[in-house]
């Protein structure tokens, strides 16, 4: 580790912009697949844009690459070209039509962890690339990984997207759990997101169970971020291939979402070192 903390700070003096950087690193993730982590991961990513923000859109799940899929976008090149030094993060980041960038993930392939020593410094070179933007919003694939624990424990702010369902619930329950005893610094947010409510107490019902649970058995603040609203205009949005903020702007979910990123910005957070301390985090946790 100790080796990994100062090839971490060599590239930070070759990298002046990393040190000043106030990029917003946010990652989402979800207990169990299917509560709709990577649509809303993507609609945020629009709705801070609307805001006049830089946003790269990184999708972290090294297994089943799902963004590019939300945006109807057939990426040429992925994280997967970029791990194995075939191309650059200059090369593979996308412009889109939605004002802002992406990432695309790299199915297939395993972990991070997994990286030669080789690979992975080249991995942390090229994601300092990412540091001029304003915020960075990471989806994670779904469940508990050594990679979903990583770009958490990384993160000024890690948010959990639970849905109504008693397993969505369990579940988120569970990776909370295992983030309070698996990530060393919790100085983090964690924050939690209730997807397809039918009403406003609903997803207030769902948040106190979980926040108190989370209180009282592990010892651990969750803030609860907001609620979205079980929109029939999400599922058309996801069958045309467009985010639901487009396909409905005014719509009951796209407000939803805009609210979630308001009082986002309102939340007051540390500015740390942007990227710089991001990879400090995500590597030094893998030493």
């Amino acid at each position: 580790m100790a080796d990994q903390a100062e090839a971490l700070r060599e590239i930070m003096r070759q990298n002046p912009q990393v040190g000043k950087s106030r990029t917003r690193i946010i990652t989402i993730a979800s207990g169990k697949g299917g509560v709709g982590k990577t649509n809303l991961s993507t609609n945020l990513a629009l709705a801070y844009a609307k805001l006049g923000k830089k946003v790269i859109l990184m999708d972290a799940d090294l297994g089943l690459a799902n963004v590019n899929v939300v945006l109807g976008i057939i990426p040429k090149y992925n994280l997967y070209h970029l791990i194995r030094k075939q191309k650059t993060m200059k090369e593979i980041i996308m412009d889109t039509n939605y004002g802002i960038q992406i990432v695309a993930g790299a199915s297939g392939f395993s972990k991070i962890a997994n990286l030669s020593e080789d690979e992975r410094q080249n991995f942390i070179k090229e994601l300092t690339e990412l540091s001029s933007a304003d915020v960075i919003i990471i989806d994670t694939s779904a469940g508990v990984s050594n990679n979903v624990l990583s770009f958490i424990a990384a993160a000024d702010e890690a948010i959990i997207v639970t849905t109504p369902e008693p397993t969505a619930i369990t579940d988120a329950y569970g990776i909370i759990k295992i983030i309070a005893t698996e990530v060393e610094s919790m100085s983090l947010g964690l924050k939690l997101i209730v997807n397809r409510v039918k009403s406003v107490t609903e997803g207030k019902k769902v948040a106190e169970r979980v926040i108190n649970i989370a209180s009282q058995f592990l010892n651990l603040r969750v803030d609860y971020l907001g609620y979205v609203y079980d929109d029939p205009v999400v599922q058309q949005s996801v069958l045309k291939q467009k985010p639901f903020t487009v396909v409905d702007p005014k719509g009951k979910a796209s407000a939803c979402v805009h609210q979630i990123v308001s009082r986002l910005e309102k939340v007051e957070y540390k500015e740390g070192g942007g990227i710089g301390q991001f990879l400090k985090r995500l590597f030094g946790a893998q030493g």
